[in-house]
This record gives structure tokens, sequence and C-alpha cells, in this order.
């Protein structure tokens, strides 16, 4: 291995991706292809940094099995940075199986984490948590362990473990200021501020006030019924009445949680589930149908009382009722409230569970793309919408080890 290669190799660890290219900028051969691909992708220019991976990648040679792996990972972490979900995950787990067959265990670690960040990200919670529990992340050099924890947190975050998710925090953070690298410590620093920010909207007796997700977590182990409009269920302790494809019914209950513990009108109700704006006997009808049905899934954790001017929630065990709901109000907050369960919705999907027509749905996915609120992956009927993760996965892009020369 030539003094370039590993001088620029060594730049790239430190996150000098400029310094890199000052010793690689007008090479040809495979090693330093790779490298400049690295640079390039750290200074954000994915597109020439992919197409650069795979030239390195082509220009290995056959015996050269370990370095082109290493590429591979690269381009994986690439496509996931850029979101380009459709990167064949098998080949991503090829590249690692070899890496372990040569014994570079920290590129194998480098690109199990990848997947475990990915599985992060199209919301296959169970997954992830299962790979990030099979490998220790001790041994591995810093950045990785920063991105490591960076999952770790990710999940705890997702499933509402805050004291999980403020411990791996803490870990990522330590790690990242071992590698001294600034871009790393803003990106555990940006991740934590999703434990300082409001995840949601308490709405309780007519009060609203937002709430932290450290207390979001203590409202839900609190024993008292929640409304969820963050995720579209009823809750009570352990005991969880899924609506996320029954709107109607949502729309019902969370009319019915705001006003508790007094009653709401039926034609309130009517124009909160099926936006009628006047009531006739026909929505009166379907109101009472809607209500029994309500009342049959919600058997187990309240009742739905008839009043003299509409109806009342009515908690078994004379509990609260609270409604969770999405911090801001906006005019598709419905969309990101399905969005926030973390899985990778169709737009047709959506259109059932909204009880809209495709071409709303589609325009609100267009308007919250366009703002950053939401991405998607895939194309035509392969097309998925999901929320962007949580917390944001670094972006610094680390090849471990410097590529062989050949």
């Amino acid at each position: 291995m030539d003094s370039l290669i590993t001088a620029a190799a060594r730049a790239l660890a430190a996150g000098d991706p400029l310094g890199a290219l000052k010793r690689v900028a007008l090479r040809d051969d495979a090693p330093a292809l790779a490298l400049r691909g690295i640079a390039m992708a750290q200074l954000g220019d994915l597109v020439r940094a992919k197409a650069l991976l795979k030239s390195a990648a082509r220009a290995f040679g056959p015996r050269e099995a370990m370095a082109r792996a290493r590429c591979i990972v690269a381009e994986a972490e690439i496509a996931l940075v850029s979101r380009d979900l459709t990167w064949p995950a098998k080949a991503l787990d090829t590249a690692r199986a070899v890496l372990e067959a040569h014994g570079d265990r920290v590129n194998a670690a480098h690109a199990r984490t990848i997947e475990i960040r990915r599985l992060l990200l199209i919301g296959r919670l169970d997954e992830a948590e299962r790979l990030l529990s099979e490998f220790d992340a001790t041994p591995l050099p810093p950045a990785l362990r920063a991105a490591h924890e960076l999952a770790a947190a990710g999940i705890a975050i997702r499933r509402i473990r805050t004291k999980a998710a403020r411990d791996a925090l803490a870990r990522a953070g330590q790690a990242s200021r071992e590698t001294d690298i600034p871009a790393l410590m803003a990106e555990v620093e940006n991740a934590s501020l999703v434990l300082k920010t409001p995840a949601a909207r308490l709405i309780a007796r007519g009060q609203m006030r937002f709430l932290l997700l450290e207390e979001v977590e203590t409202l839900l182990a609190s024993g008292v019924l929640v409304v969820d409009a963050c995720r579209h269920v009823a809750r009570k302790g352990d005991v969880l009445v899924p609506l996320t494809t029954r709107p109607v019914l949502f729309a019902l209950l969370a009319a019915l949680g705001e006003a508790w513990p007094g009653d709401v009108p039926r034609s309130v109700l009517i124009a909160r589930a099926f936006r009628g704006k006047h009531a006739d006997e026909s929505h009166r009808a379907r109101l009472r149908v809607e209500i029994g049905r309500l009342r049959a899934e919600l058997k187990t954790l309240a009742d739905v009382r008839a009043t003299a001017r509409g109806f009342a929630l009515a908690p078994r065990q004379a509990g609260e009722v609270v409604v969770l709901a999405p911090p801001v109000e906006e005019p598709h907050a419905a969309v990101l409230a399905f969005l926030a369960d973390g899985e990778a919705w169709s737009s047709s999907a959506l259109s059932i569970a909204l009880g809209a027509s495709p071409r709303t749905v589609q325009r609100a996915l267009e308007q919250l793309s366009a703002a950053g609120r939401v991405q998607s992956f895939g194309r035509g009927r392969a097309r998925r919408w999901m929320t962007p993760p949580v917390p944001g996965f670094p972006t610094v892009l680390l090849l471990t080890g410097p590529l062989p020369s050949g």
C-alpha cells in the first residue's frame, strides 16, 4: 500500500475529505477511486460518490474481494443517506459475509450497522432490535460506536423508552467526541434534541399543553385511557385497541375524548366523522351504526353512552380520559398521523385508511414531501411513503480502514 493511499484513508477517518482529495484527486487506480468516492460522499455529492465507488468496485481484481466488499458497504451507506431504499439489501449482506470471512470484523460490523439503520428507517423495529442485540459495539472504533448507539437511540425513541434513548445518546456523544469529527458530534447533538422538544399535545378536560417524549412515556404508563391521535389507537396500560384502518371510528373517539367528561352533540360528531355540513336522517342513522361499532371496539376500555343531545365517553373503572395529539395542527395532520407509526405506506393504503380519494392523498403527500415532512422510495406501484427517521443518522461516511492497493 503506498503512502498517499494510507494518508488519504487516515484523512477520511478523521473527517477531512479535502485533505484526502489532495492526495488522490488525480489518480484513477481502484483504491484511489474508492477513497475519492468516500470523500465526495462526505462533501455531499452523493451522485458523484456513487459513480466513483461503482468504478472502484469494477476496477478491483478478482483477488481483491475484500476491497470490493468495502466499496459495496460504502455504496450501501450512500444509498441509505440518500434514502434510495430500492438499493439491493442482499448485496450488503453478501459484502458483510465476505468481510467476515476475510477477518475484517470492523467493516463487517459497519455493514451490520447500516443494515440496522435501514431496517429502522423503514419501520421494521423488531428486526432492527434483534440485529442490534446480536453484536457488541464495545470493540469498534469510536465513529462506528457512535453510529451503533444512534441506531439504538432511534429504536428506543420509536419504542418511547426515554431512559434507554438518553443512555444510548450519551454513549454516542462520548464516542463522537473521541473521533473529534465536528460533523459526527453535530449529528449526535441534533439527535439529542428529540428528547428536548415537544413530542405531542395533551388535551384533557378542555385544556391543552405540550409534552416531551419522557412525559408521553409517563402518561402511557399511568393507567389513564389515552386516545392516541399520533398512532390512531386507544390504549390503557398494556391494552391497545388499534383504529388505524378505521378512520371514522377514530374521528368519533377523538371528538368524544376531547370533550370528556362532557358529551358531544350529534351534529358535531357527524361533521367530524362524515364531514357533513347538515345532519339529515341518513347521517343520524349512520352515526348510530358507527357508534355501535365503536362500542364494540372499545368494550374492554370504555362505553359510549347516549345523552340528551349526543354521546359521551365513559371509561371503565371511573378512570380519566386524555387525548394525545401531534404537536402541530396542520392541514395534512391526518396523513402524518398514519405515517407516524414508522411503517412504509402506499398512497392507496393511505387513501383507504383516511377515507379520501387517491388524488387527494397524493396531493397531500406531494405537498408534505416538498416541505421535507415525508419521503418516498420505490417507483410506480412499489412506491412507499414514510416520515423521516428519528433520530437522524450520521451522514459522515467512513470507510473504516485503508483500502489495499492491490
